[in-house]
């Protein structure tokens, strides 16, 4: 069937549709909801037989869902209506929650619905909500909806509130003043839910150091306190504790309130700058175990023979300082007495690669991509080098650019049953490349698959990426199964009487390929492109980065995701 995706931009969750759609033979189009003119335009040209809206920031063209079936992916339970709806889930402690298809008319979030299913919900960010349950309900849902819809017999529901089941409701957007911190009236609970709700955008607008900032990236603290609560009693690693009225809590990210003014994402200590001078770095070795909660963005846990090295960096970024904390622990991993390494990434992304927010706010944005890729490649390459250990990615979450090949680094290769890969770099700006993709990415999947992949720039669903040899294997349901089923992978391999043999086979191949071609080599060729991407004449990396880390609006859909315009040139 011929699907036309309309979406606000080709987010997670319509990656993930996309992919599921296509494995089940679809054929799928995206058009980025621009203008009504444009989407129409998009209509006319590919003809859909249906129409998916999995993130939209606007209402449907009149035009359009009078004349072909639109589902709008809604991400709240039956009869929740507005742009809020994840947000008051979580303010509100909402036990559960759920995504609803529904059929767009001119009611907004009010058309029949096509299906419906609901989940328990857990006090977390809203970003890892929308990640995790929200995508994985929204997949289950749509799949469903879109099967009804080919039988040509299902009669969608109409939306009725006098049903007892219909337990949604139509409510206001939600408001800065409804976020608001009263520090000296909130718990430690209740001021996590309010950033939590606000995670990703818009973030809870807050005073800081004399100035305005949006704050991000919040966790509980359980040893550290403060007598005045709101106020600054630590730092480490980027994120800053402030006291609350029974405890204290870890902001990682703020950006800045800047009227007229873009402004940036930033680590909670870089967006502030000197005003921490008088602030003391509460450093927490990442081989030190935590009886409570705080925040650790690397830390290394042991059982039996294995090593689990985890790296739960905010939206997969990996600045320049992190990828040299992360190789200083995993140098300090491989000098302990364990037979496998397990590198676990973070819970809601392996690894995105290099930072472009840190790149964007650094004195020289050219010279801070120069650092951050070498950095990310030293990385690498003690991964790739390991002699005395077998190593295993378990890839928990989704993986871009840069943070693909860093998997491929290990040995062996594993990834969630749900998890989205997109390896390549051309969308910002034609950017090479390095982390020594060149050699890991051929040694997977061959030349010509790996020159298809790093071009079309499309993404690849764990079970494609399985199929193409580009990992050893997906599973697991859901994360601790996954999580289960590793630990189990990762103690066989450790317990195998073919172990040593395998180590040796492992190092002996690393030396093939050594004199073959050295690693350096590998390194030096991409360098070169990247030097030409960093400090060239063609600006389209630089151009690209800031559109991104700004969230510049897109003015047209890429060609590579706009079949239908592809086929009309």
């Amino acid at each position: 069937m011929k699907i036309l995706f309309l979406t606000h931009s080709f987010n997670s969750l319509a990656q993930r549709l996309y992919i599921e759609l296509v494995r089940r033979g679809h054929e799928v189009s995206i058009e980025f909801d621009i203008n009504d003119a444009v989407t129409t335009q998009a209509v006319e040209l590919y003809r859909p037989e249906l129409i998916v809206a999995p993130f939209l920031k606007r209402a449907i063209p009149e035009a359009l869902w009078r004349n072909h079936t639109c589902f709008v992916v809604h991400p709240g339970i039956v009869g929740d209506r507005g742009p809020s709806a994840l947000d008051w889930a979580i303010m509100r402690d909402c036990a559960e929650w759920g995504v609803t298809v529904l059929q767009a008319n001119g009611e907004m979030d009010a058309g029949d619905i096509w299906a419906a299913e609901t989940f328990p919900m857990r006090l977390a960010k809203k970003s890892s909500l929308y990640r995790n349950e929200v995508v994985e309900a929204a997949v289950r849902v749509v799949l469903a909806a879109v099967e009804r819809f080919q039988s040509g017999t299902f009669k969608p529901t109409p939306l009725d509130y006098s049903r007892p089941e219909v337990l949604g409701r139509l409510h206001v957007p939600i408001k800065q003043a409804d976020r608001a911190i009263d520090w000296r009236r909130d718990d430690t609970r209740t001021v996590l839910k309010k950033i939590h709700a606000a995670d990703g955008f818009p973030g809870v607008l807050d005073t800081l150091c004399g100035g305005e900032y949006y704050l991000f990236d919040a966790c509980a603290e359980d040893a550290l306190r403060g007598s005045e609560p709101g106020t600054i009693i630590a730092k480490r690693n980027g994120a800053i504790c402030r006291a609350t009225l029974d405890g204290a809590v870890w902001v990682g990210h703020l950006k800045r309130k800047a009227e007229g003014e873009l402004a940036l994402k930033l680590p909670a200590v870089l967006a502030l700058g000197e005003h921490l001078t008088d602030v003391p770095e509460v450093p927490l070795d990442p081989f030190t175990t935590c009886a409570g909660e705080t925040y650790r963005d690397i830390w290394f846990e042991q059982k039996n023979n294995v090593g689990y090295l985890h790296f739960d960096f905010y939206n997969g970024a990996m600045s320049s300082a992190q990828c040299e904390r992360l190789r200083d622990a995993y140098l300090a991993a491989i000098r302990r007495d364990v037979r496998v390494i397990v590198l676990m990434g973070g819970a809601d992304f392996w690894s995105n690669g290099i930072h472009l927010n840190c790149i964007e706010a650094a004195a020289s944005p050219a010279d801070e991509s120069w650092r951050n890729i070498n950095a990310m490649n030293d990385l690498m390459r003690a991964i790739v080098t390991t002699g005395s250990q077998l190593t295993i990615a378990a890839l928990q979450g989704n993986a871009g650019a840069g943070g693909v090949f860093l998997s491929l680094a290990a040995d062996h290769v594993y990834a969630r049953e749900g998890v989205v890969f997109n390896p390549h770099y051309k969308g910002m700006g034609n950017l090479y490349g390095s982390e020594y993709w060149t050699y890991l990415l051929p040694g997977r999947v061959g030349e010509v698959r790996a020159a298809a992949l790093t071009q079309n720039r499309l993404p690849v669903g764990a079970a494609e990426a399985h199929e193409m040899g580009l990992i050893d294997g997906c599973f697991g349901a859901d994360r601790e199964d996954f999580v289960a089923r590793i630990e189990q992978l990762a103690e066989g391999l450790a317990a195998s009487p073919d172990y040593p043999a395998l180590l040796r086979e492992k190092v002996a191949r690393r030396e093939r390929d050594e004199r073959e071609k050295p690693l350096d080599a590998y390194r030096a060729e991409e360098l070169q492109h990247m030097k030409l991407n960093f400090y060239g004449f063609d600006p389209s990396y630089h151009v690209a980065r800031y559109n991104f880390v700004y969230k510049i609006p897109h003015a047209w859909t890429p060609l590579y995701l706009a079949r239908h315009r592809r086929i009309a040139s």
